[in-house]
């Protein structure tokens, strides 16, 4: 079961819905004209389905290996699909040209990633990781550290990985111990023991640059006391070299669920040789820069996952032949119908597809807003970006993975006993996938990012931006027909995501748990008014192409998809509502020992 690229979805929307070429006149997207981003996404796809794909099931099967000297082996093929990757200029897309990079915008690269993701999530990981690495590197580090670490970071013939984790702490970064001792030299001496490093140790790059966590001694307790360190598996020489080895160690890996193909390591520090990264006790928020990046990536990877499974799901349900139609047989000459004829099979390929297409242009959307808060001259925009990538980043990574792993349940149903197998791929997509819900921040912690930060953000902007937009959309488009049913159905769920907003402003305040208790609902009804909207874009850009005389039934499609996310999907937004608006009262009522 081949994975096939969407390429042309990603340019679709690219072109018709988002319209690239009329930023033609900012930085990088003068280089990136649509018929330029349609090649080079013609060529990214035939890439990720001829050389990463194929080896997603030998990575599963393989996995990495340790040895007792603390190397590791990636699985057979990874090597020179790196190697190919790398030639192609495929890590370079988003990264700046001052250090070797195309420079287009993220938005691209974001199509790409999602593309890579699909065809092999763990394979994807090694250049993610890197480009996070090098994007903390590019905003806190100095001049001879950006000169040093960043061609080769570009060019990733070194990799990136961040080490924040810790045996006795995750998410409570305050807790971390790994401790760094300043020296005579400027360096510092790093040591501790940091767990589910990705890509912590591999046999692609000749160098690992470690992003690590610690904490200065005499540094004040808790996360105001955390700096961050450049330290490298081989400390490079004068003339920018791989030199001497690091007393940094991989000692040993993970055994995981799924993501086998992806090296997580236990990285030990003993005394290993770092260089500040920034200022001291000021590591957390240059860290955030690279999982912001990272929990963006994520949300990628969850949705990129479904579209993987949902492929297989449907090629299976064309092919298995089981029962008859109920409206009578549609394969008369065989001894039975394919099941793709059964309505609740296409529930769940249709609730896969009405989720699939507009969570696609939701990140697209997102990451052009990310470009746009680099690039645009305008304050307001700069402005209004910036908050968007706040807003929508927990959004994307814990609505799109929540999905994401639903797609993939839902494709393994679909498959039936067959897909409980591993002679089907439907098992490995369900393994993979789940990680996503959980590392960059669970989606838990992403939920209440979004209600305990993000919302109130400079007195809640970012998200009353969002319902102007819309409020704007809905006025434009109100005296047209051919939209009401889109325009209709994204006013009402505007006005679901408002009344939670308000009732959280209300209830949250004066009872915290109210607001715990209540953002996984308002994250998903956030994450439900934010496909509303994207279909409904996506629909006018459809109907505009029906309108101008287009009889491809690619558009005419994408109108009858949208309308079953507005009669099927859409209506969870009262469910959340309902939900949350109950409070934390009867979720904290019952005693811990009752449990």
């Amino acid at each position: 079961m081949p994975y096939h690229a969407p390429v042309r979805d990603h340019v679709f929307l690219l072109r018709d819905v988002l319209d690239l070429d009329r930023y033609a006149n900012l930085p990088g997207f003068a280089d990136a004209a649509m018929d330029t981003v349609e090649q080079i996404l013609e060529e990214g796809g035939k890439f990720a389905e001829g050389v990463l794909a194929p080896l997603n099931s030998i990575g599963d099967k393989e996995g990495c290996h340790w040895a007792s000297d603390n190397t590791v082996t990636t699985p057979k093929g990874f090597k020179d699909a790196y190697r190919q990757m790398v030639e192609g200029g495929w890590p370079a897309l988003g990264s700046e040209p001052a250090y070797g990079g195309q420079g287009l915008p993220a938005v691209v690269n974001v199509a790409f990633s999602e593309m890579t993701s699909s065809a092999n999530m763990a394979f994807g990981m090694y250049p993610g990781l890197t480009h996070g690495a090098y994007s903390a590197i590019l905003e806190g580090g100095t001049e001879e550290q950006k000169t040093l670490y960043l061609p080769k970071m570009v060019s990733f013939q070194w990799a990136g990985t961040m080490n924040l984790t810790e045996p006795q702490c995750g998410t409570d970064l305050g807790l971390l111990t790994t401790k760094a001792v300043p020296q005579a030299d400027g360096t510092y001496k790093i040591t501790g023991q940091k767990i589910w490093i990705s890509g912590g140790e591999q046999d692609l790059t000749e160098n690992v640059i470690h992003l690590v966590l610690a904490r200065i001694e005499g540094a004040p307790a808790g996360v105001k006391g955390i700096s961050l360190f450049i330290v490298p598996k081989f400390i490079p020489d004068a003339n920018g070299n791989p030199g001497v080895r690091n007393t940094v160690a991989c000692v040993g890996l993970e055994e995981k669920m799924g993501i086998h193909g992806n090296a997580t390591c236990v990285i030990q520090h003993d005394e290993s040789t770092g260089w500040l990264l920034g200022v001291e006790n000021a590591g957390l928020k240059l860290m955030f820069v690279m999982m912001n990046e990272a929990r963006l990536g994520v949300g990628v990877q969850g949705l990129a996952q479904g579209e993987a499974a949902y492929q297989a799901a449907v090629e299976f349900a064309k092919d298995r032949l089981q029962g008859r139609s109920l409206t009578g047989p549609k394969n008369p000459s065989g001894p039975a119908d394919p099941i793709i004829v059964h309505p609740d099979v296409r529930r769940m390929l249709m609730d896969a597809k009405a989720t699939l297409e507009a969570g696609r242009l939701f990140l697209l959307w997102t990451a052009l807003h990310g470009d746009l808060a680099k690039r645009s001259p305008d304050a307001a925009v700069v402005e209004k970006a910036h908050d968007y990538m706040g807003l929508m980043t927990p959004v994307l990574k814990g609505y799109l993975t929540d999905k994401g792993f639903k797609i993939c349940s839902d494709a393994m149903q679909v498959h039936g006993g067959s897909g409980f197998t591993e002679h089907f791929p439907a098992s490995q997509y369900l393994r993979d996938c789940r990680i996503s819900l959980i590392y960059e921040g669970t989606n838990g912690v992403q939920a209440l990012d979004l209600v305990g930060r993000k919302l109130a953000a400079n007195g809640g902007r970012a998200v009353m931006s969002f319902f102007a937009e819309i409020d704007g959309f809905v006025a434009e488009n109100a005296g047209d027909e051919s939209l009401k049913l889109f325009v209709d159905a994204l006013a009402g769920a505007k006005a679901k995501l408002q009344e939670a907003t308000f009732w959280l402003m209300q209830n949250g305040l004066a009872n915290p748990d109210n607001a715990g208790a209540a953002s996984t609902d308002y994250m998903h009804l956030f994450g439900l008014t934010g496909l509303s909207y994207m279909w409904a874009l996506i629909a006018k850009a459809a109907g505009a192409k029906i309108a101008a005389g287009e009889s491809d039934p690619f558009y005419a499609n994408k109108l009858v998809v949208g309308r079953y996310f507005i009669d099927r999907l859409l209506p969870e937004t009262d469910s959340h509502l309902a939900k949350l608006k109950t409070g934390a009262a009867a979720m904290m009522a019952l005693p811990a020992e009752a449990f």
